[in-house]
C-alpha cells in the first residue's frame, strides 16, 4: 500500500467518559462530551496538512465523536478492535494502557490507511438504532422466556408476564418503526425488496443487513464475506493442513445469516442441494451452514450490486 506522507494520522482511545488522542506523539485528554469534542476539533483546526483519526468501535461511545468529525468534515475510520490488536501483536506490542492504545491506533492508520467510515444521515443512524433496539428487546424477552419454569410464586409469575408483555409491545413498536422508516426512503425500500427475493430473508433480517452492512451491494465477493465475519482461513505450515476457520466480521450480520441461512437449507431448492452435498462429502453440519452463510451473503451482494441479476428458480 501506497504511504501518503502528508495525512497525519490521529488516534483516538475512547471510554464512557473521556478519550485520549494521540498527535504526532504528543498525548491529550478530553471528557467524552460536548465540551471535549469541540476542544478536539479545535486542535485538529490548527493541523498543518489532511488530518485521519483512527478510532476502534467501542459499542457506541465512539458515536457522537464520529458525528462531531463528520460534521466538521474530517475524515476517520471506526476500526474493528481485533485487527488493531493483532496489529499490535504483530509489531510485539503487549502493554496495554489508553495513551498506549491511542498512539497504537495513529500507528495502524499510518501502516495499514484504512478507508475512511462514511457519515451515517439523521434517517440512517435511527434506522441502525431501532435495527439494534429491537434485537435487544427480542434477546431481553428470550432471556425471561427462558425463565418462566423456574418461577413459581404467583406474584413472580405476574410480574413476568407483565415484562413479557411489555417487551413484546415494543418489540411490535420497533418493527412498525423499521417498516415506516423504509416507506419513507424509496431507495431503501427497493434494497429491502431486492434482499427478500432470496429464501430465508424476511423483513427483519433485510433490515439488520442494510442497516448494520451499508456497504453491501459496493463490495467484492471477498470482502462481503470478510465483512460478514464468514470467510474462511487457512491455518497451515509446512506439511501440516489445519481446519480453515472464520474469524472477526460483524457479528450482527453473522447472526442474521445464519438466521437466515436456517431456512434456506430446507426451503432453498438450490441452497439445500449444496448443503446436502456439503454433509454427503463428510463435512460437519456446522461448517456446512457456515459455507451456506457466505453464498447468501456473496448472493445477496449481487443482488443489489447488479439490478439486471435475476435468481435462479429453485
Amino acid at each position: 500500500m501506497s504511504q501518503n506522507p502528508s495525512i497525519i494520522y490521529v488516534g483516538l482511545d475512547v471510554a464512557k467518559d473521556s478519550f485520549v488522542v494521540d498527535w504526532l506523539g504528543r498525548r491529550h485528554t478530553f471528557s467524552n462530551d460536548a465540551r471535549g469534542h469541540s476542544r478536539l476539533l479545535r486542535l485538529l483546526a490548527k493541523a498543518s496538512g489532511p488530518v485521519h483519526v483512527i478510532l476502534e468501535a467501542t459499542g457506541g461511545y465512539e458515536a457522537a465523536i464520529v458525528a462531531a468529525l463528520h460534521q466538521a468534515q474530517i475524515l476517520c475510520s471506526v476500526v474493528l478492535p481485533g485487527r488493531v490488536r493483532a496489529y499490535a501483536k504483530a509489531i510485539g506490542l503487549h502493554a496495554k494502557t489508553d495513551p498506549i492504545d491511542a498512539a497504537l491506533l495513529s500507528a495502524y492508520g499510518r501502516a495499514v490507511q484504512p478507508l475512511p467510515t462514511p457519515p451515517r444521515s439523521a434517517q440512517e443512524q435511527t434506522f441502525l438504532e431501532t435495527v439494534r433496539q429491537r434485537e435487544q428487546l427480542v434477546n431481553m424477552r428470550t432471556a425471561l422466556q427462558n425463565q418462566a419454569a423456574h418461577l413459581q410464586g404467583a406474584q413472580a409469575q405476574k410480574r413476568h408476564r407483565l415484562v413479557l408483555r411489555t417487551l413484546s409491545a415494543q418489540i411490535a413498536n420497533c418493527e412498525r418503526q423499521l417498516a415506516q422508516l423504509q416507506a419513507a426512503d424509496p431507495h431503501l425500500q427497493q434494497r429491502s425488496k431486492r434482499l427478500q427475493q432470496v429464501t430465508g430473508v424476511g423483513p427483519i433480517i433485510a433490515a439488520t443487513l442494510l442497516a448494520e452492512m451499508p456497504e453491501l451491494g459496493s463490495l467484492q465477493e471477498t470482502e462481503a464475506a470478510a465483512l460478514a465475519g464468514v470467510a474462511p482461513y487457512n491455518c497451515e505450515s509446512g506439511p501440516r493442513k489445519g481446519t480453515r476457520r472464520i474469524a472477526g466480521g460483524r457479528a450482527p450480520v453473522r447472526r442474521a445469516l445464519y438466521l437466515a441461512a436456517m431456512t434456506a437449507r430446507r426451503y432453498d431448492g438450490i441452497l439445500k442441494r449444496s448443503y446436502d452435498n456439503l454433509v454427503a462429502r463428510g463435512k460437519p453440519k456446522l461448517v456446512a451452514l457456515t459455507a451456506l452463510m457466505r453464498k447468501l451473503i456473496i448472493l445477496l451482494n449481487r443482488l443489489l450490486q447488479k439490478p439486471s441479476f435475476q435468481l435462479q428458480p429453485h
